[in-house]
């Protein structure tokens, strides 16, 4: 038999929600206590209150730190009802049955993200909360436990089927979830004293997400999937709003960061970067975005198709029309233009992201990769150039020297081994991916060729472009490569044993080279 609700405490930050639920529950009968300002929102909704001091008999003491931890509201939590003891217990220190708990904790992760002071944030750890939260949670054969405003329907509803109880599996199902939001609380707070400290990798770690989405399949449909959220603010596809379209993908949330990632690179121009499978097939800067686009999607208009397409300025109606015409998955920008959502909205599957802001490349933080029994952690690639020398007996134009930098910061997002052939801010061929860096660079000539083929070019757009490998060449074969393909200019991180062989080359065939003792392999 289920035992109705009859005493509740509610002691919540977020108070979304919370007049409505207080008013369910008096209608219900429900005796509710609580404390600070949600026991003066409850009032002023003409909801009865018993403060939690007077219904303890002790009062709030240091500034609120202490209110809740005392033994007749633990107890009151904790006690296994129909155990002979433990209401002998209650009886002889006059604690009385919680059958629910509604709290959630004080905002430690907005604090931090609002870049609060050391002192505000301490105060803002919510000690009281947790510990309730924990004790109700552990005895949820008979507490109902509440830490999300989103789950007050389903209580009501839950209550309101069952003459004012909830049931034994409901009760289980939100302990699990008061669990999983204390551990995330904690992962958040050791987290940000591990950054305090100045230490990068802790003896001990822990991560915490939210669920965001669950996801129809992962990569492929016999696996499971969900998008999580760790709550950092970093303009992408976690922070942004989806403006129309089909639901995101596995695939579609890993290919759209790939891509918004690298069009962040690019502040001085309008850039547009088409990537597919996590790799950019097309990306090009120009005076506007739309001629940005045309330049991106000639580069390989075969595998365009069906991408993902970032830019890094407010999607205009002229480009939203130049795109329209293509079939893709996703397009993501910082901001569209309501011309432009008019354009694209006949396309009702098309999904259209915008993000308010581009991400700053250059900041730090931690990227994370499982593998069998544990995680592979490792900081933010968040620079691109080292210091750049030139090795060769010519130096590079000035053109050449801006499509190498452009080239190199390309490849910094592609897959290694990687190539990617640049001329006049676009790229003109891009390998990625391959177990030999020389078949990498024979790729990307091949892409080139094509390239100008579906462009009505006699000549491979290889010829007088340069040439950017994302780790240095081991044997002169893969800069020879490039070199029949017809660069003009080569980038690369230098630091091999046979980077003497791999200039004379380079010299031999008249090109220049610049080192920039940074390598970005992307495994």
């Amino acid at each position: 038999m289920l035992s109705p609700i009859k005493r509740a405490l509610i002691s919540v930050s977020d108070k979304i929600g919370l007049e409505m639920f207080g008013k369910f529950l008096a209608d219900q009968g429900v005796e509710i206590l609580s404390t600070g300002g949600s026991a003066k929102m409850l009032r002023e909704a003409g909801i009865t209150v018993t403060e939690v001091s007077d219904f303890t008999g002790f009062p709030e003491i240091m500034d609120g730190r202490v209110k809740t931890l005392q033994p007749t509201i633990h107890g009151g939590l904790l006690a296994i009802r129909g155990n002979v003891e433990h209401e002998a217990d209650m009886n002889a220190h006059g604690i009385q049955p919680i059958d629910l708990l509604v709290v959630n904790l004080y905002p430690f992760e907005a604090t931090v993200a609002g870049g609060a002071n050391f002192s505000t944030c301490i105060e803002n750890i919510d000690i009281g909360g947790p510990a309730l939260i924990r004790a109700a949670a552990k005895n949820h054969a008979f507490v109902t436990v509440v830490v999300d405003p989103s789950d007050y329907e389903r209580v009501s509803a839950e209550m309101a089927a069952n003459d004012g109880a909830t049931t034994e599996a409901f009760r289980t199902r939100l302990a699990a979830k008061a669990y999983a939001r204390t551990g995330a609380y904690d992962a958040a707070i050791s987290n940000w004293f591990t950054g305090q400290m100045g230490e990068t990798f802790p003896d001990r770690l822990v991560f915490g997400g939210a669920l965001k989405q669950t996801l129809r399949y992962g990569e492929n449909p016999h696996q499971k999937a969900a998008f999580y959220v760790g709550g950092q603010s970093r303009p992408g596809v976690a922070t942004a709003e989806q403006l129309q379209g089909k639901e995101l993908s596995f695939n579609n949330l890993n290919d759209t960061d790939a891509a918004f990632e690298l069009a962040a690179e690019f502040i001085d121009k309008p850039v547009c970067v088409i990537v597919k499978h996590a790799n950019p097939c097309g990306v090009a800067v120009a005076d506007d975005l739309a001629n940005a686009y045309k330049r991106a999607l000639s580069c390989d208009t075969e595998s365009a198709f069906g991408g993902i397409i970032a830019f890094n300025r407010t999607l205009d109606e002229a480009t939203a029309i130049a795109v329209a015409e293509l079939f893709a998955e996703v397009i993501i920008a910082p901001e569209i233009s309501s011309a432009a959502q008019l354009v694209l909205g006949a396309k009702k599957k098309l999904r259209v992201l915008v993000t308010g802001a581009m991400p700053d490349v250059s900041e730090t933080g931690m990227t994370y990769r499982s593998m069998a029994g544990g995680y592979l952690l490792q900081g933010r690639d968040h620079r691109v150039f080292e210091d750049m020398k030139v090795v060769t007996k010519r130096a590079p134009t000035d053109q050449e020297m801006t499509d190498l930098k452009f080239a190199f910061t390309v490849g910094k997002h592609v897959k290694s081994n990687a190539i990617v052939y640049c001329k006049d801010g676009m790229t003109v061929g891009v390998g990625a991916g391959q177990m030999s860096r020389v078949n990498s660079a024979r790729i990307a000539a091949w892409k080139a060729e094509d390239a100008a083929r579906v462009a009505g070019d006699d000549e491979s757009w290889a010829k007088g472009s340069v040439v950017a490998s994302d780790a240095f060449f081991p044997f002169a074969d893969g800069l020879l490569a490039a070199a029949e393909a017809g660069v003009t200019a080569v980038i690369q991180p230098g630091g091999s044993m046979r980077d003497d062989e791999v200039i004379a080359a380079a010299d031999e065939k008249g090109l220049a080279m610049v080192m920039v003792g940074m390598r970005h392999f992307r495994h």
